[in-house]
């Protein structure tokens, strides 16, 4: 029996928070427009089309993009509005589609496998993205192709406000003429590398040698290669909207010294702001949960601002545990929860000046991405030596 011929589609909202400022103020329309931080030590989170003309790029620092683009009118944003229409799009997205996963605020895929039995894949995801511009008056663009890397690259250059179809078996053919660069994850060091070897298009990587891509680029040659081919094994990540994460511990044997506590408290809010980050959100509210050896169990809140950096969570945490924890105290489990989710983690550091923070947790987890969990604590969640 041949092998199901698959459907993905990929959606993305066009400069997203640009469009939900232009339908909250339509005199914003057709002027160069960036969303970000302030002009010191801000970066541009998203800016319109008329902005990029001019060289303004998102995650470009806001200092930069005036230079550029002195005429910019330059918004701080409004995440909860852009949470908001981003919760409007996944809900016709969730009544609509048997399976989409949402990669962040304003990005979608949708496994439409299995659909051509009952219906054309590509009239369907036409008439989806026309009931969200006529829902929203958002613009939205879209790609369909046989797997989710070529759907996005075709969503790429379908910006702004189109649609493009990659027929099955023409993925290599539709890859071939386009820089490198289009492929995810190709950086400036491997781009480098790769001009090193006369290789510039994607064509000419299909073209090179498997043996000497895996030798100058490990097993990422490899990998590079395949997508080359227009090959990619990504799944659709089924999307549920999980309310919390939280994280606890039983102890062999009750604690009572308070920097004991303190410091699994850390290690605690460390674990959950990971997971936080991971998931690409944020939380507004933290509790800490604390039971005792006659299995009584006490539990405290604080509603905080929207955060997913652990030095914020774990100043809170440890208010509570202060106002809820009578010193001395034997304690069985020690939890933390952090819950009312709102939007995207990747875009916290954008409506404020805290870029530079970020960036220190962005390089954290990708250490403990490559390393494990366990590979980087902080000095506060180690237990004394005694």
């Amino acid at each position: 029996m041949s092998e199901q011929q698959r459907h993905i589609a990929h959606f993305d909202l066009d400069s997203f928070f640009v469009s939900v400022e232009v339908l909250k103020n339509p005199s914003l329309q057709g002027k160069p427009v960036i969303v970000g931080g302030s002009a010191e030590r801000g970066v541009v989170s998203t800016c319109s089309y008329e902005a990029r003309q001019f060289g303004v790029k998102s995650a470009m620092p806001m200092k930069t993009a005036l230079q550029r683009c002195p005429q910019a009118i330059v918004l701080q944003g409004s995440y909860a509005d852009y949470a908001d229409y981003s919760e409007r799009v996944t809900q016709i997205i969730a009544t609509k589609a048997p399976l989409f996963e949402k990669a962040s605020i304003d990005e979608f895929y949708i496994d439409l496998t299995g659909m051509d039995v009952f219906d054309d894949p590509f009239a369907w995801t036409i008439r989806l993205r026309e009931e969200i511009i006529q829902t929203t008056g958002l613009p939205i663009s879209f790609g369909l192709a046989s797997n989710k890397m070529v759907a996005k690259i075709a969503t790429d250059l379908a910006k702004p406000n189109g649609y493009i179809r990659v027929p099955p078996g023409k993925e290599k053919e539709f890859l071939a003429p386009l820089p490198v660069g289009r492929i995810a994850g190709v950086g400036d060091h491997t781009l480098q590398l790769l001009a090193s070897m006369g290789i510039h298009t994607i064509r000419e990587l299909s073209e090179a040698s498997p043996v000497l891509l895996a030798h100058r680029l490990g097993k990422a040659g490899q990998a590079l290669y395949e997508k080359s081919q227009g090959i990619h094994h990504g799944i659709v990540q089924p999307f549920h909207a999980s309310k919390s994460v939280s994280a606890e511990n039983t102890f062999e044997e009750n604690i009572t010294d308070p920097e004991t506590l303190y410091s699994e408290l850390v290690r605690l809010t460390e674990k959950v702001a990971y997971a936080l980050r991971k998931d690409a959100r944020y939380a507004g509210c933290i509790a800490i949960k604390v039971r005792y050896p006659d299995f009584e169990t006490r539990s405290r809140q604080m509603t905080i601002q929207p955060s997913c950096h652990d030095d914020e969570f774990i100043s809170a945490a440890r208010q509570l545990l202060s106002s809820l924890y009578v010193p001395g105290t034997p304690v069985r489990l020690l939890g933390v929860r952090l819950s009312d989710f709102s939007q995207p983690v990747v875009q916290t550091s954008l409506f404020t000046d805290t870029s530079r923070k970020t960036q220190l947790y962005q390089a954290i987890d990708d250490v403990k991405n490559k390393y494990g969990r366990s590979a980087l604590h902080k000095a506060r969640s180690l237990p004394k030596k005694k």
